[in-house]
């Protein structure tokens, strides 16, 4: 597997983001390794928070989030999916499945970081990769945060507004990350900050992963995903593993899903949910603090 590294100078001198970065090896799935990264805060032996993001944004997403966490006594750790940020950007889109990068997050948390009773908290696609990844190794986790994501099978139809991201990403000839994350935010983004959602990507070739991450959302059941995604749901709906639904009111491509969530998850019942309001579907860029104040609450509730 061909991959590509961003060089460190472009990661200098980020807004509010200067946390030092730490790295680890996982297998490629191909014969080799990739370096992935993460960023932490807080106690070492703190209780862990995975914190996941999703397309096509990186680590830095959760920079709002981590002082908060922090500041709780929770050890934050927000790391970055193979693609993205400061981990190794496979070449090629067809080196990007959903099971890989499943898999890569797995060895990552638990063969690199060694992760036990964590809580995780998953947007985007860091839901679509964690709720697997959760329900294939329940025992590492202590409770889980659904935010502004879904665990989709391909049994129902996505909404016509996620078909036109999905169609924007993979036939635009260059890709605007900043103004992707943009679009998914109710704020306005400043220069800087979108220029920081770009930092990982020096130009087109390192973003494969970008290009790849929709048309691995399974949109008919018999997408190669779709079998695991169903036995994910099983685990999820009986296990008694604290769940809580925390979603912006502003969300058209996920909204939808939480209602879901909270029905058919056994950990949800009972419990009072939050909306986080005014946040569009990037809401830890929109309101980052009262999403992390929400998730202290409820590991101390829990």
């Amino acid at each position: 597997m061909r991959t590509l590294r961003t060089p460190s100078d472009r990661f200098a001198g980020l807004p509010d983001f200067d946390y030092e970065p730490r790295y680890g090896t996982v297998a490629d799935g191909d014969g080799g390794s990739l370096r992935m990264a993460h960023v932490e805060a807080g106690p070492a032996d703190g209780p862990p928070v995975l914190l996941l993001h999703g397309e096509p944004s990186w680590s830095y997403l959760y920079r709002k989030m981590l002082p908060v966490l922090a500041d709780a006594g929770l050890r934050a750790i927000a790391a970055d999916l193979v693609g993205f940020g400061r981990s190794d950007k496979p070449l090629e889109t067809a080196d990007h499945s959903y099971v890989r990068h499943v898999e890569w997050v797995r060895a990552y948390a638990f063969d690199v970081l060694d992760l036990r009773e964590a809580t995780l908290v998953g947007q985007d696609w860091g839901g679509l990769i964690g709720l697997r990844l959760v329900a294939e190794n329940e025992d590492r986790f202590a409770r889980i945060v659904a935010a502004n994501t879904g665990l989709p099978t391909g049994d129902h139809p996505m909404p016509d507004i996620w078909w036109q991201f999905r169609e924007a990403v993979t036939q635009a000839p260059a890709l605007d990350i900043g103004r992707f994350v943009q679009s998914g935010c109710t704020t306005t983004l400043s220069d800087e900050v979108r220029a920081a959602y770009d930092a990982p990507f020096p130009e087109e070739s390192y973003k494969a992963a970008a290009r790849a991450m929709p048309m691995l959302v399974p949109t008919s059941p018999d997408d190669p995903a779709t079998k695991a995604n169903r036995a994910a749901w099983q685990v999820l709906a009986r296990s008694d593993l604290p769940l809580l639904c925390a979603f912006s009111d502003r969300d058209p491509i996920t909204g939808p899903m939480a209602p879901i969530l909270r029905r058919v998850m056994q950990g949800a019942s009972g419990r009072e949910h939050p909306t986080i309001t005014g946040a569009g579907h990037f809401l830890q860029e929109d309101a980052g603090e009262q999403l992390a104040e929400e998730i202290v609450r409820f590991i101390r509730a829990t």
